[in-house]
C-alpha cells in the first residue's frame, strides 16, 4: 500500500528561499476533488504526473496516495478535463538533517498564501523544525489543493 505520511505548516518569514536548494514551477488542476477520493493532474517543469489520493486519517497525518509519471502532452490534454480552478505554485526544496521541506508559494488567486510540508516515515517521527515553520495546519482541510481550487486563498475572510 502506499501511504503518504507528512505534516503542514504556514510560513512565518521567507528565509526558506535562502535556504532552499531547488525551486520548481508547478501548476496542477483536478479531474475529482471529492474528499473521498482526489484526483490530480501536475505538470512540474519538464515532468508531469497523475495522481489518485484517498481519505486522510483522523490526524490529517497520513492517506493512500497512488502517483504514476505521464508525458507533459498527456498532462496538458487532461488539463483540459479538470474541475475549475487550477493551482499554480513556486515548490522549494530545504534539506534539513534527514528531512526535506517542501516549501509551495502559492500564486494567482492562492497568492499570499504559502505552506510547507515534510513527508515522515511514520506518525510519531520527530524531525527538526526549521525557523521559518508557524502554525501546524495539517489535518486542516482548507488548506488541501483540491479545496484551495474550490476556494482560493484570496476569499477568505
Amino acid at each position: 500500500m502506499n501511504l503518504e505520511i507528512e505534516r503542514k505548516f504556514l510560513i512565518t518569514n521567507t528565509n526558506f528561499k535562502k535556504e532552499s536548494y531547488q525551486k520548481k514551477y508547478i501548476q496542477q488542476g483536478f479531474l475529482n476533488s471529492d474528499k473521498n477520493r482526489v484526483v490530480r493532474v501536475r505538470i512540474i517543469e519538464e515532468k508531469a504526473y497523475l495522481t489518485i489520493k484517498g481519505v486522510s486519517d483522523k490526524s490529517g497525518t497520513s492517506r493512500f496516495e497512488w502517483e504514476k509519471e505521464i508525458s507533459v502532452q498527456e498532462a496538458k490534454v487532461l488539463m483540459k478535463l479538470c474541475e475549475k480552478g487550477v493551482i499554480e505554485k513556486y515548490r522549494y526544496f530545504h534539506k534539513l538533517e534527514n528531512h526535506v521541506f517542501e516549501i509551495d508559494e502559492f500564486l494567482g488567486d492562492n497568492d499570499g498564501l504559502i505552506i510547507a510540508e515534510v513527508e515522515i516515515k511514520n506518525k510519531n517521527e520527530v524531525f527538526i523544525k526549521p525557523s521559518y515553520l508557524g502554525k501546524e495546519v495539517t489535518g486542516n482541510e482548507k488548506y488541501y489543493n483540491s479545496n484551495l481550487s474550490k476556494v482560493p486563498f484570496k476569499n477568505w475572510t
